[in-house]
């Protein structure tokens, strides 16, 4: 019985869900802020917010391939940041400002990384922001 329950404790114990923070670059690249819906990360620098619809938060959870969880990662928050777009477009707005991402009770606003939870079987974070209208302006 002890033997079984010392097996069965190791077995689980690479089962644990690891937080990771990982680069915005590879997935936003360089389009984050031309694209119909532009994407703002925490306090990045947007044209002037002329009005403010409301708060949006999404989650996504993928199960992870044999790609790995950098990937798995990158295919969640792609996920996560379209519906963020679709939600802003449905709603009128032109971007979403002071996204942050998070995993549990686990947030970031950094505008360079996200979090991203990753366990062997799925992918999962949540990411949230504000819908707003910019206005023409630089940044």
């Amino acid at each position: 019985m002890l033997a079984a329950t010392t097996l069965a404790v190791f077995a689980l114990g690479g089962c644990a869900t690891q937080v990771r923070s990982l680069p915005l670059a590879p997935v936003t690249g360089s389009d984050a802020g031309t694209q119909d819906v532009a994407l703002y990360f925490g306090d990045e620098a947007h044209p002037p917010v002329t009005h403010e619809i409301g708060r949006v938060e999404t989650p996504a959870r993928i199960a992870r391939q044999t790609e790995g969880a950098e990937v798995a990662c990158r295919e969640a928050i792609g996920q996560a940041l379209e519906s963020l777009r679709a939600d802003a477009r449905r709603r009128g707005g032109n971007a979403v400002v002071g996204i942050e991402t998070h995993f549990h009770s686990t947030k970031t606003t950094s505008s360079s990384e996200y979090l991203c939870g990753v366990s062997p079987s799925a992918a999962a974070l949540r990411i949230s922001g504000e819908v707003v209208v910019l206005g023409q302006g630089s940044n």
